[in-house]
């Protein structure tokens, strides 16, 4: 029975217990759900379950070479969001941290685009709440605009799976052309969850606004689910090396000039995603292993990076750099975990970003693609100064700021720990970790090139920051927000809608006080008319005035449609003052008008 269980699935129903159980209880059955459904790794690649609706056959389980390692790496960010959770006592985010884990999961073994569409979905409507869990006006206002954007992707890619359905006959997760319009339409809908560039605002709007567990959540699945339906469906696409490589490149600039850590990362992570569509856009065994194996430790170290700044979220209350500073003497276990991070992500040789990143740049190399090559390798020193440098830099050491506080509750530095030890272990055994990629790879990151090569453009990287701190050039760190493409629908769609929906209200108001007055004005007319000029010549009840009134609306009414109509078609009547004539059928209107009035008066 569970081995035609879908993966992820047992998590998301599991989920629904999660708010009868006590706390300690709690945490134990989600790490029970967590391992139940690891269980699906070991079933072997092919398609374990299907279900027949309405003629269509919904894939919802199927393995191969490209799932297993999403699969893994979610399964072991799932069991790590929990142990770094466990300190907070509501049930809310952990019932939305274990659905969205589960979805993501489940998305990643769907079969055919309907199924890819339910989870695509349930990722959106289970990760807003970690979001709104950030109990701030901010954070409610880009929950909205959080679960429009999704909701949208999600649009697109039903759009794009009936328009398959219907020229196909079928709607399997395959390659797909991108010159197609079914191609187009999936093709927008990752790349939206993906972040793409003038895409990708609803990235640094919404996680920057979670709650300091919710973020580390949020860095693990969304984006990366893009990244495995691109890898899936447009390997070999030109078109996303292009992408990719903006999208290497432009984050760096905001990062540097933006004053909340946790933001920052969201540029960093935006960054990151570019190395991984520009693998996928080559689409070589080569390039589709290093945007596998970049994903895969990318959300160690990204969500470690996430944990770190969680953390003094949590004991100080603000990621803003400009506020943090000194904070290695309260939080050095905190501190050390970010730096290998930090460190992690430049892609230090012995460290998990450096055996990923390695596949990506050689991939480039075979292809002699030296521009797009010249440029990623641009984007790595940018790394090292936002996240590898600033991140640490800003929040544990740089000025003294006076806080003084605790180190991080002890379920969140067993986090941290677990994740750091996986960082340092995929860097010094990447033969090992090579093995669960999707193709076989008889590849040696750790040679004479590129070791040389990347310490120096570390050092050259390093040197550039001290000199800016040193002479005080690097741009300060200001209390302020910076915005990208999320400034057109957070700045400039209000600015021009709110004045234009004001002035349509306006209007709309002055138009109903006009047909007010008016109808005001014709109800005293024709009392005027009845009483006043002794049209009845008996008193008669308020209803039976209402009646005749109604009428006499109506007949006038009618007779303005009639003129209407005949000025209209005035191209096939001649219409002549003296032949002038209603028609049987407003004579029996006006005949019905004078009887009504003839049995009130009679």
């Amino acid at each position: 029975m569970i081995s035609n269980f879908p993966p992820g699935l047992i998590m998301i129903i599991g989920a629904l217990l999660i708010p009868f159980l006590p706390h300690i209880i709690r945490q134990i059955y989600m790490m029970i759900l967590v391992l139940i459904s690891a269980y699906s790794l070991t079933l072997g690649f092919g398609i374990h379950s299907t279900i027949n609706l309405m003629g269509f056959d919904f894939i919802l389980f199927q393995a191969d070479s490209l799932t297993l390692p999403f699969a893994i790496i979610f399964h072991i960010a799932a069991a790590l969001n929990v142990i770094y959770g466990a300190h907070e006592k509501h049930w809310k985010q952990h019932v939305s941290i274990m659905s969205y884990s589960g979805a993501a999961i489940a998305a990643v073994h769907a079969g055919d685009l309907f199924t890819l569409f339910i989870w695509w979905e349930a990722t959106a409507f289970t990760s807003v709440f970690l979001i709104l869990a950030g109990n701030t006006y901010r954070s409610y206002k880009s929950a909205f605009r959080y679960i429009l954007i999704q909701v949208t992707s999600g649009m697109f890619l039903l759009a794009g799976a009936i328009v398959l359905l219907i020229n196909d006959g079928s709607a399997l997760l395959t390659k797909f052309d991108i010159n197609s319009l079914y191609g187009q339409l999936i093709f927008i809908a990752f790349g939206i969850k993906a972040a793409f560039p003038l895409l990708n605002g609803w990235l640094q709007d919404s996680y920057p606004e979670a709650s300091e567990i919710g973020t580390v959540a949020l860095s693990t699945f969304t984006t990366k689910l893009a990244i495995f339906c691109f890898a899936k469906c447009f390997a070999g696409t030109e078109l996303l090396i292009v992408i990719g490589a903006i999208m290497t490149f432009y984050p760096i600039f905001f990062a540097v000039i933006e004053n909340d850590l946790r933001r920052v990362l969201t540029y960093s992570l935006n960054n990151q995603l570019g190395f991984m569509i520009v693998a996928i856009g080559i689409g070589t065994e080569l390039a589709i292993n290093g945007a596998v194996a970049h994903a895969f430790a990318h959300i160690l170290y990204k969500g470690l990076l996430f944990m770190g700044m969680g953390a003094v979220l949590y004991r100080v209350g603000t990621c803003k750099a400009s506020e943090l500073g000194g904070l290695f003497k309260y939080m050095p276990i905190t501190a050390v975990c970010t730096i290998i991070g930090a460190i992690s992500i430049s892609a230090f040789p012995l460290f998990s970003g450096f055996v990923a990143k390695s596949l990506i740049m050689s991939a480039l190399g075979k292809e002699g693609l030296v521009l797009v090559y010249f440029m990623l390798l641009f984007a790595s020193a940018g790394v090292l100064h936002h996240s590898g440098i600033k991140i640490p830099f800003f929040a544990f050491f740089a000025h003294e700021s006076g806080i003084k506080t605790k180190e991080a509750p002890l379920n969140m530095i067993v986090a941290m720990i677990i994740a750091s030890a996986l960082c340092i272990l995929i860097g010094i055994f990447p033969s090992t970790f090579y093995q669960i990629l999707p193709y076989e790879i008889n590849y040696q990151p750790y040679d004479f090139s590129h070791v040389v090569g990347q310490l120096q453009l570390l050092t050259f990287a390093a040197f550039a920051f001290i000199c800016l701190w040193h002479f005080k050039i690097y741009p300060p760190e200001l209390n302020s927000t910076v915005l990208n493409s999320d400034w057109v629908y957070r700045k400039m769609l209000p600015g021009v809608l709110i004045p234009l929906l004001k002035l349509v209200e306006k209007m709309n108001q002055k138009f109903e006080w006009i047909l007010r007055i008016s109808f005001t004005r014709t109800k005293l007319f024709l009392s005027d008319t009845m009483l006043k000029n002794k049209v009845f010549d008996r008193e008669v009840g308020s209803d039976t005035l209402i009646v005749i009134q109604i009428f006499t609306v109506f007949l006038i009414l009618s007779l303005i449609s009639y003129i209407f109509f005949l000025i209209i078609n005035k191209k096939n009547y001649e219409i002549k003052t003296s032949e002038f004539s209603f028609g049987s059928h407003y004579r029996n209107i006006i005949n019905l008008y004078f009887s009504t009035y003839y049995i009130v008066y009679i």
